[in-house]
């Protein structure tokens, strides 16, 4: 019998979504402000990312839809079908424009410090723009074929940077196995990982990973394809994470230096390390910021399309109308200099609550006869009832500190 030939795909869509700046600059401040004693929180985080993923995908392959369109389908009540649409539209959409003005803001902070310009028309700065039409050609192509080998090489990019940058600054071994394996919480630290588990489970990544398998891979014995594709992406995507963590644990804890966005790291990188760890965090900076540019457009445009019964097709005028509305105002908000932090604020609102609502929705229709014999096993359930419920206690106080009772 044939081998299957292992071939990267969708899950590599979700390593290019969840690394991006607000992941370099939180999981930079996590290392700067506690070291290596965080690490842990990405190892949980990914391991909850590979068993809510791997339910997507299996969802996707099995029933040939995405989970936007499995949650119209399910919800018979029209008023919760309602309430279902105007979570998914707030958290997502609204969500997905406030950060994409972050993920082109990053981007354009890369490309500043690697040619050490910033260019301007005007009283705008050019490089968002840029940033801004360089997605727009990736994604105006509606195929899926082609966005796809576009992200595989900026994630490809993307690790070099980082890796290298983590190679440069010559991380303590000891303390780093330390940190990754033995789980401790600094004083303070607490919402540092929430905020590190919260960048890497991220709900838009379930709707976009059940999506695209199912426009990538049409049978059911394609299962095994995407759990490999899975079980690397994934992976591949938290060793980043971690590398950026320890890189800054490395080159910033116990010293007096002063990060409190992403346009500190590579300036205060060069003195102590050189211009090339200046130089390739800066690029890790622009390929996390512009595959996240790509990826979150598409995330929402898969949702949007998916809750609202519209054809969920790349290159549909509905489809390319919704993933373009969220790129103009993301390019609109990283030019204007507004810091859209009320827009932000709800997002975190709308997220907080939707994530362990989707999760305990993709739990239940994994266990309905929709899903045949692939339904989840007693392991499976057991595995995800765990993470769901980290998530809700995780959501409770990203909420409460939303609203200020933290």
């Amino acid at each position: 019998m044939k081998k299957n030939r292992f071939t990267l795909g969708p899950a590599i869509l979700v390593t290019a979504a969840f690394i991006g700046p607000g992941t370099v600059i939180t999981a930079t401040l996590a290392g700067a402000n506690y070291g290596y004693s965080l690490l842990w929180a990405l190892l949980f985080s990914i391991i909850a990312t590979i068993i809510l993923q791997e339910m997507s995908a299996r969802l996707g392959i099995v029933t040939r839809q995405g989970l936007g369109e499995n949650i119209r389908t399910s919800c018979k009540n029209p008023m919760i079908r309602g309430v279902a649409v105007m979570l998914v539209v707030s958290a997502i959409v609204i969500g997905n424009a406030a950060y994409q003005g972050g993920n082109i803001s990053g981007a354009s902070l890369g490309l500043q410090n690697i040619f050490s310009s910033s260019t301007t028309l005007g009283s705008i700065s050019i490089w968002p723009i840029i940033i801004g039409m360089i997605a727009f050609t990736i994604l105006i192509t509606g195929s899926y074929k082609i966005i796809e080998r576009a992200l595989i090489a900026l994630v490809g990019l993307m690790s070099l940077a980082f890796l290298v940058t983590f190679i440069i600054t010559k991380p303590d071994i000891g303390q780093f196995f330390s940190g990754l394996l033995i789980p401790s919480l600094p004083d303070g630290a607490a919402l540092t990982v929430i905020a590190l588990i919260g960048t890497t489970v991220v709900p838009y990544n379930l709707f976009l990973h059940s999506a695209s398998v199912s426009e990538k891979w049409h049978n059911i014995e394609d299962i095994g394809k995407a759990k490999q594709d899975l079980y690397f992406s994934i992976p591949l995507g938290g060793l980043i994470s971690i590398a950026i963590v320890s890189t800054a644990a490395s080159a910033f804890f116990g010293h007096q230096v002063n990060i409190s966005s992403a346009a500190d790291i590579a300036p205060a990188l060069q003195p102590l390390f050189g211009d090339f760890a200046g130089f390739f965090i800066a690029l890790g900076l622009f390929c996390a910021g512009i595959s996240s540019a790509v990826t979150a457009p598409l995330a929402a445009a898969y949702a949007l399309n998916g809750i609202l019964n519209l054809k969920q097709q790349l290159n549909t005028l509905a489809f390319k109308s919704i993933w373009g509305s969220i790129l103009l105002l993301g390019i609109i908000i990283s030019t204007s200099g507004y810091k859209p932090i009320n827009v932000i604020w709800f997002a975190q609102v709308a997220n907080g609550i939707l994530l362990p609502i989707v999760a305990i929705f993709l739990l239940w229709v994994m266990n309905t006869d929709a899903l045949k014999q692939y339904k989840n096993t007693l392991g499976q359930n057991i595995l995800a009832s765990m993470v769901i419920l980290i998530t809700l206690m995780l959501s409770t106080r990203s909420l409460m500190s939303a609203f200020g009772l933290l």
